[in-house]
């Protein structure tokens, strides 16, 4: 599998998330479902761009973090992989239209979002601010065609995404002390 395969390949910054098992996850859908164009959002290390690209996907790595896009622009570099890197909140830079979206947004609940917590884990008040962003959005970035995939967690009540958004579960797992984590493909 090319998550596997990349992952020992990659430099990782102190205020850029880390992949763990999420990312793992998220990285295997990727793996499957990517096609044409392709936005890594919160993109953090670039890992799910780096596997689109990999595919042979035109990828644009986009995260509210300067120090991740620097991170995924390096990483990309290291791996042999070129894309268009930008600095956005959710879609506010994003121009265009995808087929394929991949989002591992941050959940903790904390703060309102910009009062100096890292934007690498901060949800917001509920956790679900990003989420909720997200899906307010996405539907005006994608083309016909197209592939949506999100992290979920139980912190986000990710349940409640699937009834009410007809989205599918499409990886499944339980982390000890974190809880259920999934992996969402919205058509």
């Amino acid at each position: 599998m090319l998550y596997e395969q990349i992952r020992p390949r990659l430099h990782v910054n102190s205020s850029v998330y880390k992949p763990l098992g999420d990312s793992a996850m998220l990285g295997h859908a990727v793996e499957k479902y990517s096609f044409g164009k392709m936005l890594d959002l919160g993109t953090g290390t670039g890992i799910q761009g780096i596997i689109a690209a990999l595919k042979g996907c035109e990828v644009t790595f986009a995260d509210i973090n300067p120090n991740a896009v620097r991170c995924a622009r390096e990483n990309a570099k290291l791996n042999g992989v070129n894309g268009r890197f930008i600095v956005s909140d959710l879609f506010k830079n994003v121009k265009g239209r995808f087929n394929t979206i991949a989002i591992d947004p941050p959940f903790l609940r904390s703060r309102p979002i910009g009062s100096g917590t890292n934007p690498s884990f901060d949800g917001g008040i509920n956790g679900r601010e990003v989420v909720d962003g997200f899906l307010d959005n996405y539907k005006r970035h994608v083309m016909k065609e197209h592939t949506v995939l999100m992290v979920g967690s139980y912190l986000t009540h990710f349940e409640h995404d699937v009834k009410e958004l007809n989205a599918e579960i499409i990886e499944r797992a339980h982390y000890p002390l974190l809880g259920d984590y999934v992996v969402l493909k919205f058509l």
